[in-house]
């Protein structure tokens, strides 16, 4: 005769992980579907943002294409397509992979739910540069509609995102950057960045690492086969051609030039220099743009240079009587007028 209390914990264990199985929302089969039809969905998203990419750059999407951006086999890049076709995402016209009306409108609203999470992560967050990218990559696909509105009008209808991208509306409308190659203008032609391409990587950290950003006037120097020299942001930057074309420029009117490069940045000041300050550049954001607000570094505040560390950075600043330290790359954010007036 089975022992009662052995069929009972029998009983019990069987139920026990049926329900860890199966339980609605938290069990794991439930998990593991919703796991892979999410894992489906961003392939499908990330395959409609490469078709779209490569139809507005005048490229062919193929299957091998879509395999390699989507790092799959080409076999589970061809079911993608397939299911694609079968949603009425996508049509094959001779050969050709194109979107229908449906697709470049799922398109353009994964493509706002990117750049308008960039643009919140540039201007309300901490995160550094290089991953505002990848954390947008992944909430894209969390991003609803309603909630892609309500972001836009948080940021004030922004236009493009914080690397000059343009933001398509709800309406699927876009609005251009306008600009060309940093390696087509004319030597000592002052123009403004208007775009920073963030792919591949590996470029676009060499970028940020220059110090460049969407809004700075540059003023080329020399542009050869070899090498890009020009001026930006107070500094002489050298850069390969390869790598200078991944940054868009506007020509500057006549009338904004001097008000585009206003004086010397707070990091050329020496110890026992005055400057007053004239205004933080645009690359300073969200949480360090508002700390140096809050120091009191605004247009028109008196800066003195009083002391640098023994390695030379950072450097303690005097502000409205108080002592401040502030690293090198933070004072070059700063632009300063010095003159007679203010300096001891």
């Amino acid at each position: 005769m089975p022992d009662p209390l052995f069929s009972l914990l029998t009983a019990v264990s069987i139920a026990a992980l049926g329900s860890l199985l199966f339980w609605p929302e938290r069990g794991v089969i439930h998990r593991w579907r919703r796991a892979r039809q999410m894992t489906e969905r961003v392939l499908t998203e990330d395959a409609l943002k490469h078709i779209h990419d490569c139809q507005m750059h005048g490229h062919r999407p193929t299957v091998q294409s879509l395999a390699g951006a989507l790092h799959i086999t080409v076999d589970q890049a061809s079911d993608i397509l397939t299911d694609m076709e079968t949603r009425e995402l996508l049509s094959v016209e001779g050969g050709s992979l194109r979107l229908t009306p449906s697709g470049r409108d799922y398109a353009l609203h994964i493509l706002r739910a990117h750049r308008l999470w960039e643009r919140y992560l540039a201007d309300e967050t901490g995160f550094i540069e290089t991953e505002w990218h990848e954390r947008a990559e992944r909430r894209e696909h969390t991003l609803t509609r309603a909630e892609a509105d309500a972001l836009s009008a948080k940021l004030g209808y922004p236009t493009h995102d914080s690397h000059g991208d343009p933001i398509p509306t709800a309406s699927g409308e876009v609005v251009s950057h306008g600009g060309k190659p940093l390696t087509a203008i004319g030597i000592d032609e002052p123009a403004r960045i208007v775009h920073i391409e963030d792919e591949p990587q590996a470029i676009y950290a060499q970028l940020v690492a220059e110090g460049l950003h969407v809004g700075m006037t540059v003023r080329a120097l020399e542009i050869s086969p070899q090498r890009i020299r020009f001026w930006a942001n107070g500094d002489e930057h050298l850069l390969a051609p390869i790598v200078a074309a991944n940054v868009s420029v506007q020509p500057l009117p006549d009338e904004q030039i001097e008000e585009a490069e206003p004086g010397e940045r707070l990091a050329d000041l020496l110890v026992g220099e005055k400057g007053k300050v004239l205004s933080i550049s645009r690359a300073s954001r969200s949480v360090e743009r508002r700390r140096l607000l809050d120091l009191g570094i605004v247009p028109g505040t008196i800066v003195e240079a009083e002391m640098t560390s023994p390695s030379g950075d950072p450097t303690a600043y005097r502000i409205r009587g108080a002592l401040v330290a502030l690293r090198e790359e933070q004072a070059r954010l700063i632009s300063i007028a010095r003159s007679e007036e203010v300096t001891i």
